[in-house]
C-alpha cells in the first residue's frame, strides 16, 4: 500500500490511495470468519457453515471492508508520519476517483482531499491601538432610568376619565345579540390619531361605536381585544358598541423603604440620595456593558485585520455540506459562509491566544458567567434581590442544558481572550453619547 500526497495549493492536497489486492487478503480472512461465526444457514449449525460458501455469499462484501480498513489506517499513519495538522477530516474526491471492479481488478486507487489548517502566529503589544468607547452618564439619563425603575414597581389605578396613551379601559363590547363583557383596551393599540380621539374624555358607563377593523389594525390585538382566534377576524362584522365600566392609568410607586428594599434588597437604600447612587451606577454600568459590547466587536476586527488568516475555502464547503448530511444545500452554505468562517478565523485566533498565553476556563469561573446570566434575567422581571441559593440552582440548569452550557463556555474564554487583548493594546479612547453607541452596535 502506498500513500502519495499531492499538492493543490498551499492548504488543499490530495492523498492518493494505492492498494494490491493482495495487500487486502489477510484483512478480508479477518471479515469472513466474522461472517461464518454469525452465519445461520439451513444445513448447518451457526459457525459452521463452509468457508466456501461464506465466500460466495460475503467475499466482495468482506474484501470492501478489508480495503476501507486499509485506507483508513494508511491514511492516519500518513497523517501521523508527517505531522500534518488538517482542518476537518479527509474527504472522498469524487471527481478524481476510478470505479472499482471489485472482482476483477488486482490493484486499486483512491482518491482523497485534506486541508491543513493555516498556521496562526502573531504578538500584541502597545503598538497595536484598538478604540475604546466612553460614555458620560448625564443627568437626563439618570432621571429617566429613576422614572422607569418607579414605573416599574407601580401599580393601576382608577382614573375619572381617559387622558392619555398610559391609560387602560376595562370595557364591554356589544354587537346585535353579541356580547364581550370585561375586555381590556389600551391607548397604544390605537394607531390612528382619528380614533384615538374617540376615547378621550371617555369616563365610566360611557357608550360609543367603533369599527374595530380601523381603530385596532393590529390583528394580535383586535382578535385577543374580541376574545375570538385571528383566523375567525375575517367573518367579524367591524361596528361594534363600546361601554366603558372602568379607566384606569398606571401610577409609579412612590419612594417608600417597602419600595427601596423590592428594588435592592432589604436596607441597601435607605433614603433618596442612597437611590439616586445606585441609580447612576445601574446605568453606568449600562453604558459600561454597552461599551464593552463595542471593544469586543472592533478588537475582534483588529485581530481578524492584522491576522489575515486565510482559509481553504473550497474545501471547507464540502466539508461542510458532508458532515451536516443534506441538512443544507450547497446554496445553503454559500449564503452564509463569509459569516463562518469570519467566525472560524475569530476561534483560531481566541484559541492561539489562549494556547499562548497558558489560559484555562475553569468550573468555578463557567458557574459565574451563568449566574451572571441569571441575575440578569431575574432583574429583567424585576426580581434584584434573589437568594444566592436560587441563583445558583438555576446557573446550574442553564449549564445543564448543552446548548446554553457550551455557549457559557464560549463566552468565558472570549471574555478572558478580550480582557488580555485589553491588557496588551493601546487603548484609543473616545468620548461618544449613549445614542451613538447604541446606533453603531445595532
Amino acid at each position: 500500500m502506498k500513500v502519495e500526497q499531492v499538492k493543490v495549493n498551499d492548504l488543499s492536497y490530495e492523498l492518493v490511495v494505492k492498494i494490491d489486492k493482495a495487500d487486502a487478503q489477510e484483512k478480508k480472512k479477518k471479515a469472513l470468519k466474522e461472517y461464518r461465526k454469525n452465519a445461520e444457514i439451513r444445513g448447518f449449525r451457526k459457525g459452521m457453515a463452509p468457508m466456501s460458501l461464506i465466500e460466495k455469499m460475503h467475499g466482495v462484501q468482506a474484501l470492501v471492508e478489508g480495503v476501507n480498513q486499509l485506507i483508513s489506517e494508511g491514511i492516519n499513519n500518513h497523517i501521523a508520519e508527517n505531522k500534518l495538522n488538517i482542518l476537518g477530516e479527509p474527504l472522498p474526491n469524487e471527481e478524481k476517483q476510478k470505479q472499482i471492479d471489485w472482482e476483477n481488478d488486482e490493484n486499486y486507487e483512491f482518491v482523497f482531499d485534506i486541508a491543513l489548517s493555516p498556521k496562526v502566529e502573531f504578538t500584541l503589544d502597545k503598538n497595536d491601538k484598538i478604540v475604546s468607547y466612553n460614555v458620560a452618564v448625564s443627568e437626563e439619563a439618570k432621571n429617566n432610568y429613576k422614572s422607569n425603575m418607579l414605573k416599574q414597581f407601580g401599580k393601576l389605578e382608577n382614573i375619572e376619565a381617559v387622558a392619555g396613551e398610559e391609560d387602560f379601559i376595562i370595557a364591554d363590547l356589544e354587537q346585535g345579540e353579541t356580547k364581550i363583557e370585561g375586555t381590556y383596551i389600551t391607548l397604544r393599540q390605537i394607531e390612528n390619531k382619528t380614533n384615538k380621539k374617540k376615547f378621550i374624555g371617555k369616563k365610566a358607563d360611557d357608550s360609543f361605536e367603533v369599527d374595530v377593523h380601523k381603530t385596532f389594525s393590529n390583528e394580535t390585538d383586535r382578535a385577543a381585544l374580541l376574545k375570538v382566534k385571528k383566523d375567525e377576524l375575517a367573518n367579524v362584522e367591524p361596528m361594534w358598541k363600546v361601554t366603558i365600566k372602568e379607566v384606569k392609568t398606571f401610577v409609579p410607586a412612590e419612594q417608600t423603604q417597602e419600595i427601596y428594599d423590592r428594588m435592592f434588597g432589604e436596607g441597601v437604600v435607605t433614603d433618596e440620595a442612597g437611590f439616586d447612587a445606585k441609580v447612576a451606577e445601574r446605568v453606568a454600568m449600562e453604558y459600561r456593558q454597552e461599551a464593552d459590547f463595542r471593544f469586543v466587536l472592533d478588537a475582534r476586527e483588529y485581530l481578524l485585520n492584522k491576522t489575515n488568516i486565510e482559509l481553504p475555502e473550497e474545501f471547507m464547503k464540502k466539508w461542510l455540506f458532508t458532515i451536516n448530511e443534506g441538512k443544507f444545500t450547497m446554496e445553503d452554505i454559500e449564503k452564509d459562509f463569509a459569516l463562518f468562517c469570519k467566525d472560524f478565523r475569530w476561534q483560531m485566533i481566541s484559541q492561539y491566544i489562549m494556547r499562548e498565553q497558558k489560559m484555562e476556563i475553569t468550573r468555578e469561573e463557567v458557574l459565574a458567567v451563568a449566574k451572571q446570566m441569571a441575575k440578569y434575567q431575574f432583574a429583567m422581571y424585576g426580581l434584584n434581590d434573589v437568594p444566592e441559593e436560587q441563583l445558583n440552582q438555576y446557573a446550574e440548569s442553564i449549564l445543564a442544558n448543552e446548548k446554553e452550557g457550551r455557549r457559557i463556555v464560549e463566552k468565558t474564554e472570549q471574555d478572558k481572550v478580550i480582557a488580555y487583548v485589553k491588557s496588551v493594546v493601546t487603548l484609543d479612547e473616545k468620548e461618544i453619547s449613549i445614542e451613538d453607541l447604541q446606533k453603531m452596535n445595532n
